[in-house]
């Protein structure tokens, strides 16, 4: 570290444990004068990313390159803000669900010119040109050379090298001078953060057999009505024998138990459409008392843009009896500009049309797209949405990792959330498909945006279905992997991969951190509304709904340079439950007859039948098998051994064949409702399922499903005036 990085750092961490002494002051204004920085000015605290502390610095970024970035200011009178969106959702309150006004927000809580024109003076004074001021002033969009932007704030721009990405980011906190240092809370862009979508799809199978024949055609396959997909995912029990070579030769392997009823050469295997959901969640009923979302607009939150969507979602339309999306109840917003990345074959503006369309059919969609997936983009997006009023259910299918993202980034998207919530809207985020992100060798975190306090975060489940479209049964979302064959090659032992997907969940752990090590130290506040819920911090996620990719929804989208373009796809992920669950948010607030703003509060006192509560589920015949290794050895596998399951693991799962026994090719296992991992080929893969912090479904509130899944009618009846 150089002399002047020390002095800064130093400087930053007596501040925050010694800002009382009179003493240090007068040697903390020498230090930073002796470092050019205006006495006058202050640090925005906690703007760096945690992974600076620990990550490899691959050297400086160039600075002739010229990047973009957003001085977010802080609103007025933060505490009458805070008190307000408290008495908003307090039935005990006069102020219940009394929704403010653009207006009122403008006049109570926005930035005013006056400020703004401070923040750009600052600006213009260090070379970065303004692209976009804010709604209300709360933001203010500039670029300018990475070069200039050090200068200004005083920082360092460096690559490093974070796991498998190579990411931008400050070295320090970024500094402000003058007048202007009061009035931001925020510098986002500095690193090159951005969200992802929790999408998730099933395996891919393999693409020839160990003869050498092409398994091409299975992709090939296109409906030609809405039965071409099943609606039994679990279609009774088998035994496979698998010899190596295929010719007898040892190790030979036999297993037995449940059967996975996915794609093959002959069917499309299961996978859930609108009709199926509908009736599974007790929508129909909704739909007969004349709720369907009507006069209500779900906006979907999706960066880039997809060249096909409204095509792709009317050929959805049609083949589920569904209301065609035109002018008059399907828009597209881009914010700022028409985005340049637009492209066909984006999957999850497909989930998200597609479903929320399925949900709530008679609701307008509103597409709202920023131009990246920077925080940047979309937190102004967000924003936009919000204050012009462009839905009254927002659904985000993204997130981005608590523990690695800098306070300042957090705390703008509480902001944004909260004053979402104060207007009366319901910002709903996915949970994450990834657990507890203890997979990625970090300690367990969760997923934002979906942490704050002001938002609804949404979780997923595994469904089976009876054969009348009833619900067979239900639990946590969490699949482990086992490979027992590979193209005639008998794996000895079975090959177990550990976790490979589930439901994000946990507590919020890390919105504050040490200002010199970067340990997390704290999360968001636990709210009121999780009162009941053991610890001081937030807990993800609220509810849950469909997301097991293995069990998951059809969608049409058309891919490029395919004939026909249009083709079915079956696809999982939180990224499936939220748009699911904001359109049933969205029939919820039609029957309320009035907006109910943010959906979370109302979760945890919904009346009996509103949710159902999911437990831990077994069901009969997971798999057992064993290894025939030579005439005399016969190595036998119980359920739990298949997977690589410690022995003293005895809570419920479900685990599943997914074969290729005609062909002689390839076998796996599936569990379900594990979400954790078992040991894996490098001996850890994330939090063990022998461990008691695991994510576990449980009876009552649990940190994979929340307080469940929503029973359709009786969920939106429980609003009826």
């Amino acid at each position: 570290m150089d002399s002047r990085n020390a002095v800064v750092l130093s400087a930053k961490s007596k501040v925050v444990r010694a800002i009382s002494l009179g003493l240090f002051a007068v040697v903390l204004v020498g230090c930073l004068a002796s470092q050019g920085f205006a006495a006058t000015g202050r640090f925005i605290a906690h703007n760096t990313p945690n992974y600076v502390a620990t990550a490899a610095n691959l050297g400086t970024e160039d600075p002739a390159k010229v990047i973009e970035v957003s001085f977010w200011l802080n609103p007025r009178n933060p505490g009458e803000l805070d008190t307000l969106a408290s008495q908003l959702y307090d039935p005990t309150s006069p102020k219940f669900r009394h929704f403010l006004t653009r207006n009122q927000i403008a006049a109570k809580f926005a930035p005013t010119p006056a400020q703004m024109k401070v923040v750009r003076q600052f600006l213009d004074a260090n070379n970065l040109k303004v692209m976009r001021v804010g709604p209300m002033n709360f933001f203010v969009h500039v670029k300018g050379t990475v070069g200039d932007i050090e200068n200004a704030l005083h920082v360092q721009l460096n690559q490093y090298q974070v796991g498998a990405k190579v990411m931008r980011a400050n070295d320090r906190d970024p500094y402000v001078d003058g007048s202007a240092a009061p009035l931001v809370r925020a510098i986002s862009g500095l690193d090159s953060g951005e969200y992802s979508h929790p999408m998730a799809t099933r395996q891919t199978p393999p693409t020839t057999t160990s003869s050498g024949k092409a398994l091409a055609a299975m992709a090939a396959v296109a409906p030609t009505d809405s039965s071409f997909y099943s609606n039994n995912c679990f279609d009774g029990t088998e035994t496979d024998v698998f010899s190596t070579n295929n010719d007898g030769e040892f190790p030979i392997g036999t297993f037995k138990g449940n059967h996975l009823n996915l794609q093959s050469l002959t069917s499309a295997g299961c996978g859930y459409t609108p009709p199926m959901i509908q009736a599974a969640y007790n929508l129909n009923g909704l739909y007969t008392e004349g709720y369907d979302g009507t006069g209500q607009t779900i906006g979907i939150i999706d960066w880039c843009g997809s060249l096909t969507i409204q095509d792709d979602a009317n050929a959805f339309s049609a083949m589920f009896g569904l209301p065609q999306l035109t002018s008059s109840n399907f828009a597209i917003t881009y914010i700022p500009t028409v985005s340049t990345c637009q492209a066909m074959d984006q999957t999850e503006i497909n989930i998200d049309v597609e479903w929320a369309h399925a949900i709530a059919p008679g609701a307008n969609i509103n597409l709202i797209v920023p131009p990246s997936a920077s925080f940047a983009d979309v937190d102004e997006a967000e924003f936009s949405a919000v204050i012009y009023g462009l839905a009254n259910v927002l659904s985000g299918s993204y997130g981005s990792i608590e523990a690695f993202d800098a306070t300042s980034e957090l705390l703008t998207e509480n902001m944004i959330n909260q004053i979402a919530a104060v207007a009366g809207v319901s910002a709903n985020f996915s949970s994450g498909d990834d657990g507890d992100f203890s997979f990625f060798g970090i300690p367990p975190t969760v997923s934002a945006p979906a942490d704050s306090p002001y938002a609804t975060a949404v979780g997923g489940v595994t469904l089976a279905l009876n054969s009348d479209n009833s619900i067979a049964w239900q639990t946590g979302w969490g699949n482990n992997e086992t490979l027992l064959v590979e193209e005639a090659f008998v794996f000895d032992p079975p090959l177990t991969f550990g976790f490979i997907g589930g439901s994000g969940g946990g507590v919020s752990n890390c919105v504050t951190y040490d200002p010199v090590t970067f340990a997390c130290l704290t999360g968001f506040a636990k709210p009121a509304y999780q009162k009941k819920l053991p610890g001081k911090y937030r807990q993800l996620p609220d509810v849950s709904w469909l997301a097991d990719p293995y069990t998951g929804g059809v969608i049409a989208i058309s891919i490029p340079f395919q004939i026909p373009s249009l083709t079915w796809q079956v696809w999982g992920g939180t990224s499936l439950a939220c748009p699911m669950f904001s359109a049933l948010w969205a029939i919820a607030n039609q029957e309320a007859g009035a907006p109910l703003g943010l959906a979370a509060p109302y979760l945890y006192s919904l009346p009996a039948g509103a949710v159902t509560d999911i437990v831990p589920v077994s069901i009969p015949h997971n798999v057992t098998g064993s290894i025939q290794e030579s005439a005399t050895v016969k190595v036998p596998y119980s359920a739990a051994q298949m997977l690589g399951l410690p022995p003293d693991v005895t809570g419920k799962y479900v685990s599943a064949l997914w074969d290729y026994a005609p062909l002689q090719s390839t076998a796996l296992v599936i569990s379900f409702g594990t979400d954790c991992s078992v040991q894996g080929p490098a001996d850890f893969f994330g939090t063990l399922c022998d461990d008691p912090a695991r994510l576990k479904t449980k009876v009552g509130w649990d940190n994979v499903t929340g307080v469940g899944t929503p029973n359709g009618q009786a969920f939106a009846d429980a609003f009826h005036p």
